[in-house]
């Protein structure tokens, strides 16, 4: 079986390190399995891209397609069109997208007018928001993929009301906690842990870049100043996505806690995640992650396609409002952290499985 798989975006990097660990040690076995690696290049400033594939050990990609930035239209059409040259001459079995970004809808579209199977990693996650593109991105690939692999039972029922066959739904775990579990032992402080006077549970971590929450600049300050605010002397870690800091210019902000530093790569950002006091964002991935750790997480949104990070983790679903962040904040500070677990088959062991099922195809 020839998987070329695809990668494009910083979550993306993520899950695919263990899904490649999975398919080597089936090598290792003797199996008949080989993948080809394409990074389309949607992420590619060094800290969002190539960081991620030094830390996690991820092979450099056998074809990097170089798209960059753009529009939505213009990134998915540039995808495309490149992806469809790689795959006219490197043909293969099957194609494996992962998550829900805008490579993993063009890639999966493309495989499919060439009549090659596609698989699907994390189908079935749905928020209900038809305002955020990688809505539109699950719902287009999930129309089109063959092979379901579902982080939870939840994503697998979705499917279902879908139509989708159960015999192709396949409920396996998530990747992301392959990734978490196998790097656990290897996260460290980043270089400004001492110079920033951080202690474990002395500081909280922010990390916003969806549109609803950035794109305008004055609700985006005031978001900061009322976080700044809140955080009552605790300092506040921003590592600020280039978009992020884009909008905000040069504006000169009076921030007493807030501390903006770059992006992090995955090694760090993990061990800051791990010994965090609290962790406010916008990320879903970032919301399974904290689920894992036992991390207490504020999402500043007004939906999410996790749930089981809700009803089972340690993730509050907090709206796009600095007052009902305050609020529910406050309830935390008072009554402490509320009991949570681990969903079922977040294990570490979701992309050996994948693998297993794959090549009984």
């Amino acid at each position: 079986m020839k998987i070329t798989i695809i990668a494009g975006a910083r979550p993306n990097f993520i899950k695919i390190a263990p899904i490649i660990k999975a398919i080597e040690k089936k090598q290792n076995e003797e199996s008949n399995v080989s993948y080809r690696l394409v990074h389309t290049g949607q992420h590619y400033d060094k800290n969002l891209s190539d960081t991620f594939f030094e830390e996690l050990n991820i092979p450099k990609p056998n074809s990097n397609l170089e798209v960059k930035s753009g529009s939505q239209a213009e990134q998915t059409g540039a995808i495309m069109v490149a992806f469809e040259k790689e795959l006219l001459q490197n043909p293969c079995d099957l194609v494996l997208v992962v998550g829900d970004v805008n490579s993993t809808m063009a890639c999966a579209i493309v495989a499919k007018k060439q009549n090659i199977k596609v698989a699907h990693v994390e189908a079935g996650i749905r928020s209900g928001d038809m305002t955020m593109p990688e809505e539109i991105n699950r719902i287009v690939t999930d129309s089109i993929t063959d092979y379901f692999f579902t982080t939870s039972t939840s994503a697998s029922e979705n499917l279902l009301k879908y139509g989708v066959e159960a015999t192709n739904i396949h409920f396996v775990g998530n990747v992301m906690i392959d990734t978490l579990y196998q790097n656990l032992n290897r996260i460290f402080e980043p270089l400004f842990w001492n110079e920033y006077q951080l202690k474990t549970g002395n500081y909280i971590i922010l990390t916003l870049h969806r549109p609803s929450n950035v794109d305008e600049e004055q609700s985006l300050i005031q978001l900061l100043e009322g976080i700044d605010t809140m955080a009552d002397g605790k300092k506040v870690i921003f590592p600020i996505h280039p978009r992020t800091k884009a909008i905000l210019g040069e504006t000169n902000l009076m921030l007493k806690n807030i501390l903006f530093v770059e992006p992090q790569g995955y090694l760090n950002f993990m061990y800051l995640i791990k010994n965090s006091f609290a962790v406010i964002t916008d990320s879903g991935g970032i919301s399974e992650e904290t689920t894992v750790m036992g991390i207490p997480c504020f999402t500043m949104r007004n939906n999410t396609e996790r749930p089981e990070t809700q009803t089972i983790g340690t993730n509050t679903l907090v709206g796009t409002s600095i007052e009902n962040l305050e609020k529910l904040f406050a309830d935390f500070i008072k009554n402490g952290k509320r009991k949570a677990g681990i969903p079922e088959l977040w294990d570490g062991k979701a992309s050996e499985r994948i693998i297993d099922i794959l090549l009984q195809k």
